[in-house]
């Protein structure tokens, strides 16, 4: 028995036709999917990375800040020391690079100074001495000339020290060795109080004493100091 075929070739073509195209379609539009699916994920990491590189930069800025203030601060310590070390001299015999190379030898590991002050006046007199009128101090003054007494030693020299340290321990061993000085008298601590810079914390310190009176210092003993002023230097 013959089998006839009533619908036309035309019509199978076509339809032939429309399911490859919808296939294709299909696949086009998966592989656009998959396509804008790597796009945003490409993105999303791309916007990670830059969020992460933003905060690398502005640690490396920070860092560099710091270190810039660190050597700005090294630098100006160093000027301090070198222009110390060659300016004007105190009332002898002991001269303004002595006692400030004194301070410098004796900063403990870790400890550095900030500031230092030097106020020179007259000594408090006692309520009694107050009173006493201005013949009476004229009369002071020019028998310590007849003796040979110098005005000028009459005068206290008090040093103010402001400086960091890592802890209160330096600070206090740094109190010790000045008190052990030949060259100074009456040193105290004013306070010592927390002091934060970056993520770690110092001790920012005031001291006060006061220059000895009849020091009496010899070259060797002077040229001793300085050197050892200068070592201090160098290893800054």
């Amino acid at each position: 028995m013959v089998n006839i075929n009533f619908v036309p070739d035309d019509y199978v073509q076509d339809n032939e036709s429309r399911r490859i195209n919808l296939m294709y379609l299909v696949l086009f539009v998966v592989l656009m999917i998959a396509l804008v699916g790597s796009f945003m994920t490409i993105k999303i990491r791309q916007r990670a990375c830059s969020v992460k590189e933003k905060l690398v930069n502005t640690k490396m800025t920070q860092i560099q800040e710091t270190i810039k203030q660190f050597e700005e601060l090294q630098a100006k310590r160093g000027a301090m020391m070198r222009t110390a070390l060659t300016t004007a001299e105190l009332i002898e015999p002991v001269p303004r690079s002595v006692l400030l190379a004194s301070l410098t030898n004796n900063l403990p590991s870790g400890v550095s100074l900030l500031k230092l002050n030097l106020i020179q006046k007259e000594p408090k007199q006692s309520s009694q001495s107050a009173s006493s009128s201005k013949y009476q101090a004229a009369q002071a003054k020019k028998a310590a000339a007849e003796n040979d007494v110098s005005p000028e030693t009459l005068i206290e020299t008090h040093i103010d020290i402001e400086g960091m340290a890592p802890s209160d321990l330096q600070v206090a061993a740094y109190i010790e060795r000045l008190s052990n000085s030949s060259l100074l008298d009456n040193v105290a601590l004013v306070e010592s109080k927390e002091h934060k810079i970056e993520d770690s914390t110092f001790r920012r310190f005031k001291l006060t004493a006061m220059l000895g009176k009849d020091v009496h210092l010899t070259r060797e003993d002077v040229k001793k100091i300085r050197d050892g002023a200068e070592n201090t230097l160098w290893n800054f």
